[in-house]
């Protein structure tokens, strides 16, 4: 027969029993918007929650490891060459964490096209001295207009502005934590105490929050100049270089090559956050569960309605296979009714959902450790309408599979000698 009287057929029937379908299709809907809204959320809270280190963290760090020397006193003396040497306690070496030759790494660094940018940091530990208080913190040297470009350093300033770091000499932008401790606004002087026992004094030009507060308390940021003054140290005192790369993906392989090349100590940003990315996985594959399971449900509820609709309809079946119409047409009539069930219901469930996610993304989320968060966060990844509406063609495909092969075996004769 032909494919227009088939759909025409398949029309009809849809319409005859159109609170069946109807209901069907609603199911279908509310499957796909929850799916959406799901999945949307979701993983727009694992973004948010990942974004707090993983955006402030480098793609590969260069840096010198403090850690025991290999080769012990001891063991260099010649006469003890030939004895087990059984040492307890052994302290770190003098090893250097200035990263030796630094300028020559980076220029080398920044010649690979891998490579995005390159940000050199410096790490001290500092007290801040709050009366007859000593308060421990950090202070990072950093190039701000790297970091700003790089690890987005402006979208966490809540006070103040990072370029001052840069045009104020000697001075500093505190973690929003330590600020409060040391009551210290805009324009204040705070004095510091380098672990070499030098007092420095430096001016507040702004506030700094990444939402982790426990880090918030102890973390300050200078110019590197500022810092390197600070330490005593030279123009090339550099004691991490922090990389970001075109493709995050190629982080382990870029570590390995690097410290091999230039004998240093590198971390991909894969080992460091490891726990990070797992978590967000789990989460994920939890959102795509839940989602995918309320679609099989779905498919359940239009399976059983096509069965009824099959049992009801056993006269129309019968008439049209007696017309002419064969087995495979009747088939392909079943499985258009489900296919224009799960198309319709699915176009209304992802427009319903991508409008309930716009009206989550506008209601407002505020909260002191995210001073940057105004509303909750939605991805709006088209990949997940993709997938909801692939979903639900699949799913009500094969949920009318079935009904639809029992009504094309459906012998004419049984069902008129019955009548």
């Amino acid at each position: 027969m032909s494919t227009r009287l088939i759909i025409q057929i398949a029309y009809s029937l849809l319409i005859a029993r159109w609170k069946q379908t109807l209901v069907a299709a609603i199911g279908v809907t509310f499957s796909i918007t929850m799916f959406i809204t799901l999945l949307s959320f979701m993983t727009g809270l694992n973004k948010l929650l990942d974004g707090l280190i993983l955006n402030r963290t480098a793609h590969v760090r260069l840096y010198n490891e403090i850690r025991p020397d290999s080769i012990q006193p001891v063991q260099q003396v010649p006469e003890y060459n030939a004895t087990y040497h059984i040492i307890r306690s052994v302290k770190s070496g003098n090893s250097r964490q200035e990263i030796y030759n630094s300028k020559a790494i980076m220029d080398r660094v920044k010649q690979d096209t891998r490579v995005l940018g390159i940000a050199p940091k410096i790490t001290s530990q500092v007290f801040f001295n709050e009366g007859s208080l000593d308060i421990t913190g950090v202070i990072y040297g950093i190039d701000v207009e790297a970091e700003s470009r790089l690890f987005f350093f402006t979208d966490y300033m809540v006070k103040g502005q990072a370029s001052d770091l840069k045009n104020v000499a000697n001075s500093i932008v505190l973690g929003k934590g330590l600020a409060d401790k040391l009551l210290a606004d805009i324009g204040d002087v705070v004095q510091i105490t380098t672990a070499q026992g030098e007092q420095f004094r430096l001016k507040v030009v702004g506030h700094f929050q990444s939402g982790l507060q426990e880090l918030d308390k102890t973390q300050s940021f200078a110019s590197i100049n500022t810092v390197q003054k600070l330490l005593g140290k030279p123009a090339s005192y550099v004691t991490d270089i922090q990389l970001k790369l075109t493709d995050v993906n190629i982080a382990p392989q870029v570590a390995k090559e690097f410290g091999t090349v230039f004998s240093i100590d590198a971390e991909d940003i894969q080992t460091a956050n490891s726990q990070f990315e797992t978590g967000t996985t789990i989460r994920t594959i939890i959102s795509y569960a839940v989602g995918i399971t309320l679609l099989v449900v779905a498919g359940f509820g239009i399976y059983n309605i096509l069965n009824m609709m099959i049992y009801e309809k056993m006269d129309s079946i019968a008439i049209l296979k007696a017309t002419g119409f064969s087995g495979r047409d009747v088939n392909r009539i079943f499985i258009l009714i489900a296919l224009g069930i799960g198309f319709f219901g699915g176009i209304t469930g992802l427009l319903i959902g991508y409008l309930l996610s716009s009206l989550i993304d506008q209601i407002p989320f505020n909260t002191a450790a995210l001073p940057t968060v105004t509303t909750y966060p939605i991805n709006y990844n088209p990949i997940y309408y993709m997938i909801a509406g692939s979903f639900s063609l699949v799913t009500t495909y094969f949920a009318g599979f079935f009904p639809a092969r029992k009504a094309s075996k459906v012998d004419p004769v049984v069902i008129i000698r019955g009548k």
